[in-house]
C-alpha cells in the first residue's frame, strides 16, 4: 500500500508539472499572439478613409499625402474635398497635419480632390493636382506651392496647368489624372500623367509651365496611376494595369525611353478596384505606398486606406513582387 501511494503521488505530481509546462507553453504562445496583433500597422490611417497616396522624403522625414475619402456608406462613389498629410520619421508613427489644401483653394475648381503628389525645388514645395475644371469640360491639373512641406498650400498659377483639351489621344474627359513628377540629374524636371493614355512632358525650372509638347509612352494594358522614380542607373515607371487595377512597371536607361514592360509589381488592392502606389527610398530602406479598403465594416473603393509595405530590388535592377501585409512597417 506505501508503494502504491508512493508511485500515485509521483504520478500526481509528474503531472502536475506536466500541466504547469503546457500552461506555462501556452501563455508563451498568447504572449507571441498578443505581440503580433499589437504589430499590424496596416493600414497606416486608422482614423479617415484616404486614398491615391504620394510620398516626399526631405530631409530626416517622410511626408505622405493623400486624398480625403468622404464618401458616406451609402454613397458607391468618389467624394473627395481635400488632401491630407501626414509626416512620420521612422515610417511605423505618424503625426497628422492641419489639412493644408482643398480643392476650394483652387478658384477655377469645382470639384474631386483625386490622386496628387508633392516635390521639393529650392526651398519651395510644389504640389500637383486632380481636379474638376470649372469651365473646361474634363479632369484638370493644377499646382500648388508653399514654403513648407505641412503647408499651407496656395495656388500657384491661378489656372490650370493641365486641361482636357490640351489631350486628345481618348475622348473621355477624365484622362488628365494622377499627375507624378520627377526631377532628374540633369535638373530638368518631368510631369507624367493620364488615364487610358500616359502623357509626358518637360517643365521650366519654375516647375508650374510646361516646356515642351506633351508626349505619351506606350505601356501594356495602362489604365492610370504612374509613379516615376529613378534607383542608381535605372528608371522606373510603375502604373495601374488593367482593372480591377494591379500594378505594373516598366524599366529604362532614360526618363525618356524606351520603357521595357517589366511584369506585375502589386496584385490587386484587396476589395478597392483601384490601386494607386508611391515608392520611396528612406534611411537605406525601399517601400512601396499604397491604398485597399481594409478598413472595416465599410471600407472599399470608395473609402479607401494607405498602406505601406517594404519593397525589394533584385540584383538586376528589377524590383520583386511586393506582398501586401497586415503586419506593415514595424521597424
Amino acid at each position: 500500500m506505501k508503494n502504491t501511494l508512493i508511485a500515485l503521488s509521483l504520478l500526481i505530481l509528474l503531472s502536475s508539472c506536466k500541466t504547469i509546462k503546457q500552461d506555462q507553453g501556452t501563455a508563451s504562445a498568447n504572449e507571441k499572439n498578443t505581440n503580433t496583433t499589437a504589430a499590424i500597422n496596416n493600414p497606416v490611417i486608422k482614423d479617415k478613409y484616404s486614398g491615391d497616396p504620394a510620398a516626399l522624403v526631405y530631409k530626416d522625414k517622410v511626408y505622405l499625402y493623400a486624398g480625403h475619402d468622404e464618401a458616406p456608406n451609402d454613397f458607391n462613389f468618389y467624394k473627395m474635398n481635400e488632401w491630407l498629410v501626414y509626416s512620420s520619421s521612422d515610417m511605423v508613427h505618424w503625426q497628422e497635419h492641419p489639412v493644408p489644401l482643398k480643392v476650394s483653394d483652387f478658384a477655377w475648381a469645382t470639384s474631386d480632390a483625386w490622386a496628387a503628389q508633392v516635390i521639393e525645388r529650392n526651398g519651395k514645395f510644389y504640389w500637383y493636382v486632380t481636379v474638376s475644371h470649372g469651365t473646361i469640360n474634363g479632369k484638370a491639373i493644377g499646382v500648388a506651392v508653399s514654403d513648407s512641406p505641412t503647408g499651407p498650400f496656395k495656388d500657384a498659377l491661378g489656372k490650370a496647368l493641365v486641361t482636357n483639351d490640351m489631350t486628345t489621344q481618348t475622348k473621355i474627359d477624365w484622362d488628365d489624372i494622377d499627375p507624378t513628377v520627377m526631377i532628374d540629374d540633369d535638373g530638368q524636371a518631368y510631369l507624367f500623367w493620364g488615364n487610358s493614355v500616359c502623357h509626358y512632358a518637360k517643365l521650366k525650372a519654375n516647375m508650374v509651365e510646361l516646356d515642351g509638347p506633351i508626349q505619351t509612352i506606350d505601356l501594356p494594358n495602362y489604365t492610370e496611376a504612374p509613379w516615376i522614380h529613378k534607383k542608381k542607373d535605372w528608371y522606373y515607371l510603375s502604373y495601374a494595369y488593367q482593372f480591377p487595377e494591379k500594378i505594373a512597371y516598366a524599366m529604362s536607361k532614360s526618363i525618356n525611353g524606351p520603357w521595357e514592360f517589366k511584369g506585375i509589381l502589386n496584385e490587386l488592392a484587396g476589395n478597392s478596384n483601384t490601386n494607386h502606389q508611391a515608392i520611396i527610398e528612406f534611411k537605406g530602406k525601399d517601400y512601396f505606398i499604397y491604398h485597399n479598403g481594409a478598413t472595416q465594416p465599410n471600407g472599399g473603393s470608395f473609402r479607401r486606406s494607405v498602406c505601406i509595405d517594404r519593397l525589394f530590388y533584385n540584383e538586376d535592377g528589377t524590383m520583386k513582387r511586393v506582398i501586401m501585409t497586415s503586419e506593415g512597417i514595424t521597424e
